[in-house]
C-alpha cells in the first residue's frame, strides 16, 4: 500500500519521514488503526511484567488495538495477552511481512492473524532484520498508536527510543511502576521523571481514549454496561483469578451485588475462593 492511497493510516502518514509503501496480512480495515495502544518493553521481561500487562489487558476497551513489534520478551506478551482478552492487535515487523522473526514465534504469527490481528511492515516479502531496520520499525509502531505503555526498561533500552520517538509525534506516554531495585526499572524513572504518565490500571487508558469504565459496544451499535452476570463472571475468572475488589472495578458494579453472584456461583461448585482470589472450577 502506498502513502497516497486513501486507506494508509492517517497518524502513521503524519510523522517525520513516513514509509512511502507498507505491506501487510490479515485484517487491515480502518477500524484496527482507530484506537491504538502500542505496548513496549524488555526482551528480558520478568513475571512483574507479565502479571502488569495481565492486569492492565484485563479492563482494556475492546475497541483498542495493541501495537507491538513481535520480538521476544514484552512484545510478544502483549500479543499473546490481547488475544487472550479479545483485543485487536497488530504485530509491526523488523523485516518482511513473509519472514518470520524470531522463528521460534511461529505460533504467535499464525495466531494474530487467526484472530482478526494484522501483520505490517515497510519491508517486503521475506527480506531479513538488519541492525538499522529495528529503529525503522520502532518509528511505526510510535507512529501508528495515541498513545505508547512502556511496560519494562533499562536504561538503554530500544522501547526508550520508541517512547521518546511517540512524545516527539506528540503522542502520550505511559508507565508503570517498578521497583527501584531492578535494572528493568531504570529506563522507565527516566521517562517518568522527563515526559511520561505513571499508571497503575488499564482505566486510566480507556479514559484517554474515551471510554468510560465497563462500556462496550452492543451489536446494536448502542453503548452498554457490562452486565456482570454468572457467566460473564466465569469467563473473566477463567483467564485471571481476581479479588472481589478487581472484580467490582472490572464491571464497574457494587461489590454487594457480586458478592450476591459469587455466593450462588461458589454453592453450584463453579467457582472458589483461597487468599481473597476467586477462581472458577475446573470442569
Amino acid at each position: 500500500m502506498n502513502i497516497s492511497d486513501f486507506s494508509y493510516p492517517k497518524l502513521l502518514k503524519e510523522i517525520p519521514s513516513p514509509p512511502k509503501k507498507i505491506y501487510f496480512k490479515g485484517n487491515y480495515c480502518p477500524e484496527i488503526f482507530r484506537n491504538c495502544l502500542a505496548v513496549v518493553g524488555s526482551r528480558r521481561m520478568s513475571i512483574y511484567g507479565v502479571k502488569v500487562i495481565e492486569k492492565i489487558f484485563s479492563v482494556l476497551s475492546r475497541e483498542i488495538s495493541v501495537v507491538s513489534g513481535f520480538m521476544s520478551g514484552v512484545d510478544a506478551e502483549s500479543h499473546k495477552q490481547a488475544i487472550r482478552f479479545g483485543l485487536k492487535t497488530i504485530a509491526v515487523m523488523p523485516c518482511g511481512i513473509d519472514y518470520i522473526h524470531p522463528e521460534s514465534q511461529a505460533d504467535l504469527y499464525e495466531n494474530i492473524l487467526k484472530n482478526k490481528g494484522l501483520i505490517l511492515s515497510e519491508f517486503p516479502g521475506n527480506f531479513k532484520p538488519k541492525t538499522w531496520t529495528y529503529p525503522k520499525r520502532n518509528r511505526i509502531v510510535a507512529g501508528l498508536s495515541r498513545a505508547v505503555l512502556v511496560i519494562e526498561a533499562s536504561e538503554k533500552s530500544g522501547s526508550l527510543i520508541t517512547a521518546r520517538m511517540a512524545n516527539c509525534y506528540g503522542r502520550e506516554v505511559f508507565v508503570v511502576p517498578g521497583s527501584i531495585f531492578s535494572n528493568l526499572s531504570k529506563g522507565k524513572i527516566q521517562i517518568s521523571n522527563e515526559f511520561a504518565t505513571n499508571i497503575d490500571s488499564g482505566f486510566y487508558i480507556n479514559s484517554f481514549f474515551g471510554f468510560k469504565t465497563g462500556d462496550i459496544k452492543c451489536e446494536s451499535g448502542r453503548e452498554g454496561k457490562r452486565s456482570p452476570g454468572n457467566n460473564k463472571i466465569l469467563e473473566i475468572l477463567k483467564n485471571s483469578p481476581m479479588t472481589i475488589d478487581e472484580l467490582s472495578e472490572y464491571f464497574s458494579v457494587d461489590i454487594p451485588k457480586l458478592n450476591a453472584e459469587l455466593t450462588l456461583l461458589s454453592v453450584s461448585g463453579l467457582v472458589s475462593e483461597s487468599e481473597g482470589k476467586f477462581y472458577a472450577c475446573q470442569s
